[in-house]
C-alpha cells in the first residue's frame, strides 16, 4: 500500500504524503512514489496545476530513520545516479518537479524538516501556514541534505544562510523562512491561496505557462548569451501553436479563452 495519494480533480492532481501518525516520515517506498508521482503529472497533459500536500498534522518530518536503517542495501542502491539523468532516487524525489510542465505548489502546514522541506523547494511555489516550522534537519545526524537542496535552495537564498541552515540544523518559523526567501507566502489558509493561484493560472494558456517553467529551469543559472536562444527557441514554438492563437483572438475580442490541452 502507497503511502502517497494522488488524485485529480478540476484538472488539479493532489499529490498527498498520507502516512499522518508518522508526521509523514518518508519511507523509501515514498520517495519512488513521489517520483513517480512527478513522472505521471508530467504525462498528463489535461493537467494545470500540482498540489503536494500532507495529511494530518504535518507536510513531512523527513526521511524516517527506523524505518530506512533497516534497508541500507537498498539505501546505498538509491544513492546510485540514475543513468537518464545526475539524480539519484533521493534526488528525484525532490527535484523531479522541476521537470512537470505546470506549476507545482506545496502547501505546507507543521513540520517541514530535511527531506520534507528539500521536496518543498522542488516545487515552485510554497504557501506556508502561520504555525509551520522549518529545519535542514541532516546536521542533526552528522549528514548533509542530498534530496536536491543544493540545488533548489541556490535560487532562493543567498550562500551564507544556505551555509548555516546546513551546518547547525537549527528550526525557524514560518516568518522567517519568509524572510529568507524559502516559502512564497505565509497564510491563514494556505490551501485556498494555492488554490487561487491555481485560478489565475488556468486564465492562460497551458502552453505559454508550461514555456514560462521550462524558460526558467533552463536559463536561471545561464548569462544571456546561452538564456537568449532558449527564450528564442520557445517563443516560436508558442507562436507557432494553436493556444496562442486563441490567447490572441480571445484578447482581441476581450471573450474568455477556450484553451485546447497542453500541446508542450
Amino acid at each position: 500500500m502507497s503511502n502517497i495519494d494522488y488524485d485529480v480533480r478540476d484538472d488539479v492532481a493532489h499529490v498527498r504524503l498520507n502516512r499522518p501518525d508518522k508526521h509523514n516520515g518518508l519511507t523509501l517506498d515514498m520517495l519512488d512514489d513521489l517520483a513517480r508521482a512527478a513522472d505521471r503529472a508530467a504525462k498528463d497533459r489535461s493537467l494545470r496545476a500540482v498540489i503536494l500536500s500532507g495529511e494530518g498534522p504535518s507536510f513531512c518530518s523527513g526521511l524516517d530513520f527506523a524505518s530506512a536503517g533497516k534497508e541500507r542495501g537498498r539505501i546505498m542502491r538509491n544513492l546510485v545516479p540514475k543513468r537518464s539523468s545526475a539524480a539519484n532516487n533521493f534526488q528525484a524525489a525532490g527535484w523531479a518537479w522541476r521537470g512537470v510542465p505546470v506549476p507545482v505548489i506545496a502547501v505546507i502546514g507543521g513540520h517541514c524538516y530535511g527531506g520534507g522541506l528539500q521536496i518543498a523547494l522542488g516545487a515552485d511555489f510554497r504557501f506556508s501556514a502561520r504555525d509551520a516550522d522549518y529545519s535542514i534537519l541532516e546536521a542533526k545526524w552528522g549528514l548533509i541534505p542530498d534530496m536536491s537542496l543544493s540545488a533548489s535552495i541556490a535560487q532562493l537564498t543567498s550562500i551564507d544562510i544556505a551555509k548555516r541552515l546546513t551546518m547547525t540544523g537549527e528550526m525557524f518559523d514560518a516568518e522567517q523562512a519568509l524572510d529568507w526567501g524559502l516559502v512564497s507566502s505565509v497564510d491563514d489558509d494556505p490551501m485556498a491561496a494555492a488554490l487561487a493561484l491555481v485560478d489565475a493560472v488556468k486564465q492562460r494558456s497551458p502552453d505559454s505557462v508550461a514555456a514560462s517553467k521550462s524558460l526558467f529551469e533552463n536559463t536561471w543559472y545561464n548569462g544571456s548569451r546561452l538564456s537568449f536562444p532558449v527564450e528564442q527557441a520557445l517563443q516560436v514554438r508558442l507562436l507557432r501553436g494553436k493556444n496562442s492563437a486563441i490567447a490572441r483572438k480571445a484578447g482581441l475580442d476581450r471573450s474568455t479563452p477556450r484553451f485546447l490541452p497542453r500541446q508542450f
